[in-house]
């Protein structure tokens, strides 16, 4: 094998390692297939009993920013595994064998991606029950959630390279939880982030958040007229802004986790 193709394959091998550890662990399990249901319903019949999104269902309006949501807890998954392995002492192992460094992350990403796909499967069904249409084209649905997909995977090594940093599952879980809660929730995902606050409008229109989740709303067709949309640059470029947040999240932590790694084995 050559230089490219070697970390592909070994990274695919490390994927299928990953799948199956997963297939045999209940509680993985639950946060594929059961947390999407519970958050679907729970903000679905909750938030929208209390709040009214005008010319428009608030289930449509809340089910792309659900989506975003589910994709980001999901992608943490692969931070969550990384310091598991990291204590446990599984990459001394993989380091005894002839694999490409990168191998393990690229695996890792990539067995998350295929979590939250069946993830993002299990909660779009769950949507079509609760009253979630999309008013687009096949075509654009399925670029609406082709660009979830690749915002999970760019995702996964923000947290790849926050995991190889910290290395304990406790300090990991903290700052994960205290940096996704702000970013999740001031945003446009749950409601209209025109009605924040000053300070905290500014932040939401400009959080990479608001922006995928404006792209996945203007994708699937849950927007409407009436709805007041934010001026800022990001929210209406939303697609595009998107796309180069995914290109540059890759281009800075693909690197950046794969020297943490190369670091942890070594250490």
């Amino acid at each position: 094998m050559n230089a490219l193709t070697m970390p592909l394959a070994d990274g695919w091998t490390i994927a299928r390692r990953n799948t199956l550890k997963i297939r045999r662990s209940p509680d993985m399990l639950g946060g594929v297939v059961m947390l999407p249901i519970v958050l679907v319903l729970l903000f679905a019949y909750v938030f929208g009993s209390v709040i009214d999104v005008p010319g428009m269902p608030y289930k449509e309006f809340l089910l792309p920013g659900i989506f975003v949501q589910a994709v980001i807890t999901g992608a943490q998954i692969t931070g969550y595994t990384l310091t598991l392995d990291l204590q446990k002492g599984i990459f001394d192992r993989f380091r005894s064998l002839p694999m490409a460094p990168s191998a393990v992350l690229i695996g890792q990403t990539i067995s998350d991606l295929l979590m939250n796909l069946a993830g993002l499967v299990v909660m779009g069904t769950m949507g079509l029950i609760v009253g979630w249409r999309v008013h687009t084209s096949p075509y654009e649905a399925v670029l609406g959630f082709g660009l979830l997909l690749l915002f999970a995977y760019a995702f996964s090594w923000v947290t790849a390279a926050v995991a190889l940093a910290l290395r304990t599952p406790e300090s990991f879980n903290n700052i994960a939880t205290m940096v996704s809660f702000p970013l999740v929730f001031i945003s446009n995902a749950f409601l209209d982030s025109s009605e924040l606050p000053t300070p905290l409008r500014v932040f939401a229109e400009w959080n990479p958040v608001s922006a995928f989740t404006q792209a996945a709303r203007e994708l699937f067709g849950n927007t409407s007229p009436a709805l007041k949309t934010s001026d800022a640059w990001p929210v209406q470029h939303a697609v595009p802004v998107s796309l180069l947040w995914i290109a540059v999240i890759l281009v800075v932590f693909v690197p950046l986790a794969t020297r943490l790694y190369k670091k942890a084995v070594s250490a």
